[in-house]
């Protein structure tokens, strides 16, 4: 667990970093400029690490359901190797994945304007500003889209309900308790990346309204990788444990 933890906080700080440097800047100087391969750029980090980030968390409720339906056999089944190649097939997968978009956008022409209305280089703005024929790049993007987070949709949900059908089976309420305390954290993290990333990826670029797409983009890009420090660090004794030291010493 504490392999997928690592690359998480990695995932979140990279994706993040790809943003928020960028718009604190425009913010300070009002200067809300950015080249046209910088916001290409943008873009490709930003999705490569949302993808990356859906991949991992699919990969995490594999192993919260190994933890909680198969204890006996985790340390075979959830080998280190396992565990290291799993979050390396994440980072992969989130690479690869959007550079077919970011080659066609970038082909693109932006005659009709050069004005995007959100507070960094997204798909679905860029397009809006295109007076090229993006029929094709919207397909792929619905596309890979689809396949990627229904794929890891599906894995979560069947882990959850494997978790679930077992975690009722337990005879006491306080075991029922610790079981799903175990997995509380990773569910709450889902339900939040997932209901945004939904509502913004997977529908057809005529429904796209500025407004409301730029406070759920703000959720999942800025919110999102903020509580998920604070959701696992809450469940995790080991965590606490080192947060009580470390108050102990300064309180010396």
């Amino acid at each position: 667990m504490y392999i997928f933890l690592m690359n998480l906080s990695v995932i979140d700080i990279v994706y993040t970093s790809s943003i928020l440097p960028k718009l604190l800047s425009m913010l300070i100087t009002n200067n809300n400029t950015i080249s046209f391969w910088g916001c290409i750029y943008q873009m490709y980090f930003f999705l490569a690490m949302a993808c990356a980030e859906v991949l991992l968390l699919a990969a995490m409720a594999y192993d919260r359901y190994v933890a909680i339906c198969h204890p006996l056999h985790y340390i075979s089944l959830m080998s280190l190797r396992l565990s290291a190649c799993l979050a390396m097939s994440a980072w992969s997968i989130g690479f690869l994945d959007p550079s077919g978009h970011a080659v066609l956008i970038s082909g693109l022409s932006f005659c009709a304007s050069h004005l995007i209305d959100h507070f960094f280089c997204d798909v679905i703005p860029l397009l809006k500003i295109s007076c090229s024929d993006t029929s094709e790049v919207e397909l792929i993007n619905f596309l890979e889209g689809s396949l990627i987070l229904s794929s890891a949709f599906v894995l979560t949900l069947v882990s959850y309900i494997f978790i679930i059908s077992t975690i009722m089976k337990i005879k006491s309420a306080e075991g029922r308790r610790k079981a799903f305390s175990t997995c509380s954290s990773h569910l709450t993290c889902v339900i939040i990346f997932y209901g945004t990333m939904i509502c913004l990826y997977m529908r057809p670029t005529t429904s796209y309204t500025p407004k409301k797409d730029k406070f759920v983009s703000l959720l999942y890009a800025v919110i999102v990788p903020v509580l998920n420090p604070v959701i696992y660090s809450l469940k995790n004794q080991e965590i606490k444990s080192a947060f009580n030291k470390f108050k102990s010493k300064l309180a010396y």
